[in-house]
């Protein structure tokens, strides 16, 4: 095959002509993106024209090695034959490469417009969510489609496959039953990505775990919880289980702090403590301040002091604050209004006279 290849000087100059005419494109491919990445009105930059110009590459090698003159050339079915397959195969993973290059930047330059640790993250944690998702069943189906089409190229394969279709009614039941826990975490991510009962950074109670949702794939949810563990749970979870969801709609929360006292305890001076603390620290929004006497038992008094504050873990630290700041309030200035418990005897003298 090579000598044949040797003794046909004309094969030699179109492949030097085609690698020439290969370089050429690419060098006029990296200009033109290099030029419409400066305008910043484009989607395209440095780290975007990296991702554009292999597949477009690979795109050009495929399109040449179809060029028909240098078939004709070779002389050699057997090496035309086999450059066709290749360049088939080329294209459809260059295609495919570029769609999902593509759908990756169009994703980055919408999420880069969207702020998550914004303190008030409710749209871009929806919007980031979103991609995410659609993102991945996108590109899942890109790659199946690939593959499909891949496979169909040749003809023996594409009998078999024929042949195949015949008989998938009994297995198309057998593989539904199979793999029914996989197409159903598939679908509640499908789900999830639609209705969004859960987004990327929502804080959530799941299992008895306080947590955030740290990533969100087709088939499970990673919660990262505050301990810096994480809990993998299915996405199926989030469809047909209850759970808490604390940033649902908005990020800011409302605290509450118990205290138990005695009777003898002045309300009026510790609602003032309180509005004082808060008023003393950053971690209060400024909304919610209220102190309220929610029970009465034999031997104390419950009070609840409820306050605001942007987000979860910043009310958290509030609470413990306020918590430790009417503490030493009461120890300071009413350690008599602190819980005790009392013995009242009634009748001393009589009691004493028995005893004689």
């Amino acid at each position: 095959m090579f000598k044949n290849l040797l003794q046909k000087p004309n094969v030699l100059v179109y492949i030097v002509a085609a690698l020439l005419a290969l370089a050429i494109l690419q060098y006029i491919t990296v200009k033109i993106l290099r030029h419409f990445g400066k305008n910043p009105k484009y989607l395209i930059d440095k780290k975007s024209i990296s991702r554009l110009t292999k597949p477009i590459f690979i795109l050009f090698i495929a399109i040449l090695i179809r060029i028909r003159v240098i078939h004709d050339n070779l002389g050699i079915s057997e090496v035309t034959y086999a450059l066709q397959k290749i360049s088939t195969l080329l294209i459809i993973c260059a295609i495919t490469w570029l769609l999902i290059a593509i759908i990756r930047i169009i994703k980055q330059k919408v999420i880069e417009n969207y702020d998550v640790n914004a303190s008030n993250n409710l749209r871009a944690r929806k919007i980031y969510t979103q991609f995410n998702i659609l993102e991945r069943i996108v590109i899942f189906i890109l790659i199946i489609f690939a593959i499909g089409i891949a496979l169909m190229s040749f003809d023996s394969i594409r009998e078999i496959g024929v042949s195949i279709f015949a008989s998938a009614g009994v297995a198309g039941i057998i593989l539904g039953f199979s793999a029914q826990k996989m197409l159903g975490s598939i679908l509640a991510g499908i789900q999830i990505a639609i209705a969004q009962p859960i987004k990327i950074d929502d804080v959530v109670i799941v299992e008895g775990e306080w947590g955030r949702i740290e990533e969100i794939t087709l088939t499970y949810v990673v919660v990262n919880i505050w301990d810096k563990r994480r809990l993998i749970v299915p996405t199926t979870y989030f469809i047909e289980k209850p759970f808490e969801n604390w940033t649902k709609t908005s990020s800011d929360i409302l605290g509450t702090v118990f205290l138990y006292t005695d009777y003898t305890v002045p309300f009026d001076e510790i609602r003032t403590e309180l509005t004082r603390v808060l008023n003393s620290t950053e971690l209060w929004d400024g909304e919610v301040n209220v102190l309220q006497v929610t029970d009465s038992k034999e031997n104390s008094v419950e009070i609840r002091a409820l306050m605001s504050a942007k987000d979860s873990p910043t009310a958290w630290d509030l609470r413990v604050l306020v918590r430790e700041k009417l503490i030493s309030f009461l120890q300071k200035n009413y350690p008599e209004s602190l819980p005790h418990t009392r013995v009242l005897v009634k009748n001393l003298d009589n009691l004493k006279i028995q005893s004689k």
